[in-house]
């Protein structure tokens, strides 16, 4: 009798990346140069003095025991992201039980859902998302819905068309600005409406994803939800990662703040999963943290210069898209040509035909339908070289 696998499994959606990394690897063995703008994976190095601090801690003995929640190095790490909140959003947070650190912040997003959903329990997804915000729903037994989002209202969610019944049966929400992978952004005013909103609904979670708010252009700053007023007093937590900050996305970093109680339910859920993170990554992010951020600032740069180099490279083929203020993507609608293809046949096609990778929007759900994501992560020669493949196959 074959061994099938387990019914949560089944409920997911089809894991498009897998068929594009497929077709990518088709591509490789014909001998074409692949360009991938797929995946969200920085390529620039991780700075160097995060990387010797690395080096220096990993050589201490008790750092490769096992690590435990109130030891020093945990401490360090939890004391540096208070002072980084501080000083970047002026928001106070107690390092004993408003931080906790996540192995990444997918897993912590992940986790959160397994921490709180029974299987009649609703959680409200906009969409289209990052991946996990829905997978790890399903994962964890609870019932979806999906909010639609769309380019006519600027990619923000309508809470207040929400009915009275699905807001009483849910019990968390997930929102994320700089949004990923739409690349749409909130101001304050924003966050002031959502606050708002959860405070006559004591039954819902507010789970914030601020990964990119770091990454931003054209004088745009992003805010914490946290600094609104009243927020810390609401079931609102936010997460955020030195992935993408810092070039760190194969270091396995992140945490999560705010409500003491559910993070103190989310820490008791990884308890019986993991042990925490390896110490000497944990004080490289610290590192990270309190050194020097012109890293950050360079980095942004560099993101800015290729954004620019492909926004205008794109428009100079007919491929019209906007100049995003956040993130390191560009969330582009399939040109009209090709308007009859599914956006995973369309980026089938490119790898195909032209040898390059871009991501499919119903990758992110089924309101990305339309749309396909490239990400930022080859240099600006790479960028054109792509582009020119593009305007051939458009011409084509």
């Amino acid at each position: 009798m074959p061994i099938h696998e387990a019914d949560r499994l089944r409920r997911l959606p089809l894991y498009l990346f897998t068929i594009i990394d497929g077709l990518k690897a088709k591509a490789i063995a014909r001998g074409v140069d692949v360009i991938d703008l797929g995946m969200g994976n920085p390529d620039l190095p991780t700075p160097k003095h995060i990387v010797d601090e690395l080096c220096k801690q990993a050589k201490v003995t008790e750092n490769q025991r096992y690590s435990r929640p109130n030891g020093e190095p945990e401490q360090i790490l939890k004391e540096a992201i208070a002072e980084w909140y501080k000083g970047r959003f002026d928001v106070d947070l107690d390092p004993k039980d408003e931080i906790l650190p996540l192995i990444g912040s997918k897993e912590g997003v992940a986790h959160l859902s397994l921490a709180f959903l029974n299987h009649d329990d609703i959680a409200l997804v906009p969409n289209p998302a990052y991946p996990v915000h829905f997978n790890g729903v399903i994962m964890a037994g609870g019932v979806l819905y999906n909010i639609p989002m769309t380019a006519e209202h600027n990619f923000k969610p309508d809470l207040n068309s929400l009915s009275a019944e699905l807001v009483r049966r849910a019990k968390l929400i997930f929102i994320s600005y700089p949004h990923n992978p739409t690349t749409a952004v909130a101001g304050k005013e924003f966050f002031e409406e959502v606050v708002a909103w959860a405070k006559d609904k004591p039954n819902i979670i507010i789970a914030h994803d601020l990964t990119y708010s770091d990454i931003t252009f054209d004088g745009f700053r992003a805010p914490s939800i946290l600094e609104i007023e009243g927020a810390k007093d609401l079931n609102i937590i936010e997460f955020h990662t030195l992935s993408k900050s810092y070039n760190m996305a194969g270091w396995r970093i992140g945490y999560v703040v705010g409500n003491k109680g559910i993070l103190s339910t989310l820490a008791k859920a990884k308890s019986y999963i993991d042990f925490g993170i390896f110490r000497a990554i944990q004080l490289a992010a610290a590192k990270a943290l309190t050194g020097p951020q012109d890293c950050v600032k360079e980095l942004v740069e560099t993101y800015q210069k290729r954004r620019d180099v492909l926004v205008d490279a794109l428009n100079g083929i007919g491929w019209h898209v906007e100049k995003p203020k956040a993130t390191f993507y560009l969330w582009a609608q399939i040109p009209p040509k090709f308007s009859a293809l599914t956006s995973m046949e369309f980026a089938a096609l490119l790898v195909e035909e032209a040898g390059v990778v871009l991501a499919p929007g119903t990758g992110f759900g089924e309101y990305g339908e339309g749309y396909v994501r490239f990400a930022l992560v080859e240099n600006e020669e790479r960028i054109k070289m792509a582009v020119e493949r593009i305007d051939k196959l458009l011409k084509d």
